[in-house]
């Protein structure tokens, strides 16, 4: 065979024998690669392992390591380690300073054997978040000022003052009165020169523009000391002196108004490997001939993403070398080639021809830093590694050594193993088919799959899933087997262990004999299904018929069908599938029970108590011979013959319904006559207009009203109520949850006012189990309007309060909620006659929403918290006051022109708002000015639940000028 044959037990072919017949190559007993591909090759550098996003961290590290002098100098820093005796053997080396960590790090980039090193002691102690690029500019500025405040506490002054000698030059701001002359300086440091480089091509140019002459004019003019007045002036950058090494940012990642975030400019700089500064100068009596020694690159198109790759000079041999995290490549020729770090990672339509550069220049559209080293003649320097530290150096060489020895030993005895499988697998699979007459095994395909797999060592032999319910093998289970000689399969059990052992005596005649009877009531289902038909047609006389479910007869043929399929498939079921996924109990139980619950033929007329149903619209009589050939099919099904009684208990049963409900018409006739205008509704108090005619109302909830209602109108379906139940009005200390006012008003839905005649009626009619009055005392020689009202029992303050905290808590805990943002034109401010409905305040908007709402919506469980308007079911628990309400929002809000919706939450903060406004009003966030009843939002920090932002609230947007301030919004967007 080519392949192997499905289902074919004795097919031994293309189970993944091919990969051990034959010759096998050493390499594919293992997957462990060769550590000597981790050694360090001669007079090569070290890289970096990228932690993620950290490869400009990288860059950085390279670039500062090749710079000798500093490299000298972090040697010369005492570390803690040199106190005392030193760091013990049986310990690893911890830095405790940054400076610590630097040295350590480049000492293992001089002498270490590993082709790259770990940096994450380093980044871990400045904090930085490996999953998250930062801005490499950014970086570069912080660490040097970190690393200068660092050194600037050691006494060796070589060492105190490395990075100023390195990096630092002095410029001066000097500005020229127009009128008198007068000049003033303000002399300042720096350690990178910035420089624009949009609209210009080469270096120089963006040097030119950085020191070119300002003039301040009009708004913008200067104060003049001399002249006591403000002047027309001119401001310009003079540069006093230059360090040695000169770094040159190229400000490619500048902030974008249209969006709000920042953008790389992908435009060519041309800049060449010499450049004399000495044009730039102040005093041109130097010497300012600087060459260039790095060249820092962001690969990609956003300023959020991208790899950060640095070709930098080594300053002992001349020759360049591109520095990419852990591989590092050697230029040919002792040439700056940058090459395929020009290609953009998605390249735009409209892309600029790259320019034509001459000897000893170059063209780049990525790089975004520039170093250059003041030219000299004197020879480089040549840096040893102290021996503290290079101590530390030899322990980590050492481990690596460990490592190299352990993984060549791990690959040694991983080819031993294989080379011992190899030769089992080839004389096993030449004795693995049975021969004619010789006793066999059967043993799963998965199995054998597994045995000829060398990446998975086999697991004990598992036959349990291919048992049948008689505990041998399962006639169906045989496609999935295969069936070997009892001597390989001996040293199989012998070899792995497991069980239980499948021979020839474990094949299960009686599954095959059942399998068989279902086969041929399959084949039979049909014919019989037309038979029954046929003899359905027949009238039975007599008593010779049987009772049978109308509902089973019109789908028994369907019942049968499924019935066969499931004892078909039973073994599957029971014993679960292959590769251990066996059901749960869980599973199967829960299976059962809805097995259970879907009825079985003829149980569609069985009563709860085991009996014939006493309803003969549900059943009709069939005759002897259609029962029998029924029977086939469903042996275990009830069986009634016609002349079988009804039950009894559902007769007894039947009987008392019928009085009940003659009861219940009874006692609904009665009540909805002593109570009609309660019953519909008519003539009924108002608390608002109190009626001159009684100085006493009682309350009941309007629950009970309801639910009393429905049984007056369906007293045959629905259960009578038996009491008021006004025990949910009242707080858990037995007093009243409402005060007058707010009866009158928003609580007035959950309460139904009664007449004291009504009440005498009620308390005959149901049981009472609080009374709720509400009685008028008219004042002394007053107008009924200056009455006093009291409440049996009275207002329980601290529930009254803590439902209405919880109602302004629920209204601060919201999740996915509408808001308005408006936004004002001309610093016009919104009136009232323009937009009302942003005027109003939000307790008189709840209350103009709540009385406009459709009567349906006014109910207390009108809920709309989840986003669609779902009416709920009222329960007798459910509009319980003082339990937690939704939240009632309306949908009915107008906007206006210039009003935009937006979907905040509770939780979220002011500045995410903001970010929101700016996407749909491309308004930059510090350009915004919010407000909310005339309330300023200013803390960006702040949530907006705590803020007082509700849903449905209506923001007021102002929008300043937009400003020319790339710092400030460069900052705003960090």
């Amino acid at each position: 065979c080519r392949r192997n044959c499905r289902g074919n037990p004795n097919c031994l072919v293309g189970i993944g024998e091919h990969v051990w017949l034959g010759e096998i190559d050493e390499n594919s007993f293992h997957n462990i690669d060769d550590p000597n591909c981790e050694r360090r090759k001669k007079n090569a550098f070290v890289g970096l392992t990228n932690l993620g996003a950290t490869c400009y961290v990288n860059t950085f590290l390279q670039m500062w390591f090749l710079n000798l002098e500093l490299r000298q100098a972090l040697y010369l820093c005492p570390s803690t380690s040199m106190d005392g005796e030193g760091i013990p053997k049986d310990k690893d080396y911890e830095p405790q300073s940054i400076c610590e960590h630097l040295q350590y790090l480049f000492a293992l980039l001089q002498n270490s054997k590993r082709r790259y090193i770990d940096p994450s002691g380093f980044v871990k102690a400045l904090g930085l978040d490996t999953g998250q690029q930062q801005d490499a500019q950014e970086f570069s500025k912080l660490f040097m000022s970190l690393l200068e405040d660092t050194l600037s506490k050691q006494k060796n002054p070589d060492v105190r003052n490395i990075v100023q000698k390195q990096f630092c030059g002095e410029y001066a701001y000097v500005t020229v009165c127009n009128q008198c002359g007068r000049e003033s300086k303000l002399m300042s440091k720096f350690y990178e020169l910035e420089l624009n480089i949009q609209g210009h091509k080469q270096l120089t140019d963006c040097i030119t523009e950085f020191l070119k002459e300002e003039k301040l004019e009009g708004d913008n003019r200067y104060f003049c000391e001399t002249c006591q007045s403000k002047q027309n002036a001119t401001r310009k950058i003079r540069l006093l002196s230059l360090p040695c090494t000169l770094n040159l940012q190229l400000m490619r990642f500048v902030f974008d108004r249209q969006t709000g975030h920042k953008k790389k400019l992908n435009t060519y700089i041309g800049f060449s490997e010499l450049l004399d500064m000495e044009p730039f100068m102040e005093q041109k009596n130097g010497v300012y001939v600087y060459e260039l020694s790095a060249v820092l690159i962001h690969r990609g198109v956003s300023a959020y993403s991208g790899h950060y790759i640095a070709h930098v000079k080594d300053p002992q041999t001349g020759e360049w070398y591109k520095f990419n995290d852990e591989d590092i490549e050697k230029m040919e020729g002792k040439k700056l080639q940058l090459g395929i770090e020009e290609d953009l990672a998605e390249p735009s339509k409209s892309q600029t021809r790259k320019p034509k550069c001459g000897k000893g220049t170059h063209c780049s559209r990525n790089a975004y830093m520039l170093v250059y080293r003041l030219q000299t003649r004197e020879k480089s320097l040549t840096v040893e590694v102290p021996a503290f530290l290079q101590e530390l150096v030899e322990r980590d060489n050492s481990k690596f050594e460990e490592w190299c020895n352990e993984m060549a030993e791990m690959r040694k005895q991983s080819v031993a193993r294989g080379k011992i499988k190899h030769e089992e697998v080839k004389e096993l699979y030449k004795r693995l088919p049975a021969e004619a007459g010789s006793p066999y095994d059967f043993i799963s395909l998965e199995w054998l799959q597994k045995w000829l797999d060398e990446s998975t060592p086999p697991k004990p032999i598992d036959n349990t899933a291919c048992l049948c319910s008689h505990g041998k093998l399962h006639p169906d289970k045989i496609s999935i087997m295969k069936r070997i000689s009892e001597y390989v399969a001996d040293f199989f059990y012998r070899r792995y262990g497991g069980g239980p052992r499948l021979n020839v005596k474990a094949l299960c005649k009686d599954c095959v004999v059942e399998r068989c009877r279902i086969l041929r009531l399959k084949n039979r289902l049909n014919e019989d299904y037309k038979t029954v038909t046929n003899l359905l047609k027949i009238t039975v006389k007599g008593n010779d018929g049987f009772w049978v479910g109308k509902a089973s007869l019109r789908s028994w043929r369907q019942l049968a069908l499924e019935q066969l399929n499931e004892q078909d498939e039973d073994t599957e079921h029971s014993n679960g599938k292959m590769n251990g996924n066996a059901q749960s109990k869980d599973e199967s139980s829960e299976e059962k029970r809805e097995e259970e619950e879907e009825l079985n033929f003829n149980e569609d007329i069985v009563c709860p108590h085991g009996g014939l149903c006493i309803s003969e619209n549900e059943r009709r009589v069939v005759s002897k011979e259609a029962w029998e050939k029924l029977k086939q099919y469903f042996p275990k099904a009830p069986e009634f013959p016609n002349n079988k009684e009804c039950c009894s208990q559902c007769k007894i049963l039947e009987r008392e319904g019928e009085e009940n409900e003659a009861l219940h018409k009874m006692m609904a006739s009665e009540q909805k006559t002593s109570l009609q205008n309660l019953f519909h509704d008519k003539c009924r108090p108002c608390l608002g207009s109190w009626p001159q005619e009684t100085d006493e109302l009682y309350i009941v909830s309007q629950f009970f009203v309801e639910e009393w209602r429905k049984f007056v109108r369906r007293p045959t379906r629905c259960s009578p109520v038996s009491s008021v139940g006004n025990s949910a009005l009242l707080c858990p200390h037995g007093g009243l949850m409402f005060t007058y006012a707010s009866m009158t008003k928003e609580d007035s839905k959950l309460i139904a006012l009664i007449w004291p005649s009504e009440w005498e009626r009620i308390q005959k009619l149901f049981v009472v189990d609080h009374v709720i009055k509400i009685t008028r005392t008219p004042a002394a020689g007053a107008d009924p309007e200056g009455a006093l009202y009291t409440s049996e029992p009275q207002l329980c303050p601290e529930c009254r309060e803590g439902l209405l905290c919880q109602q302004q808590r629920d209204l601060r805990e919201y999740t996915q909620a509408t808001i308005y943002i408006h936004k004002v034109v001309d610093n016009k401010k919104v009136m009232k006659d323009a937009a009302p409905e942003l005027n109003v305040s939000s307790s008189e908007a709840e209350e103009e929403r709540e009385e406009n709402k459709p009567e349906g919506e006014q109910d207390p469980d009108f809920n709309q918290a989840n986003g669609g308007a779902k009416r709920q079911k009222i329960s007798h628990q459910s509009y319980i006051p003082y339990q937690k309400q939704g939240i009632r929002r309306s949908t009915r809000h107008r906007k206006v022109r210039g009003e935009k919706a937006l979907l905040v939450s509770a939780n979220q903060t002011l500045k995410e708002l903001k970010i929101q406004i700016m996407h749909a009003f491309s308004v930059a966030p510090f350009d915004q000015n919010l407000s909310i009843d005339g309330k300023m939002l200013s803390d960006d920090t702040a949530t907006l639940g705590s803020l007082g932002v509700i849903p449905e609230s209506v923001i007021l947007l102002k929008a300043d000028e937009p400003i020319a301030d790339y710092a400030a919004m460069d900052d705003v967007m960090q």
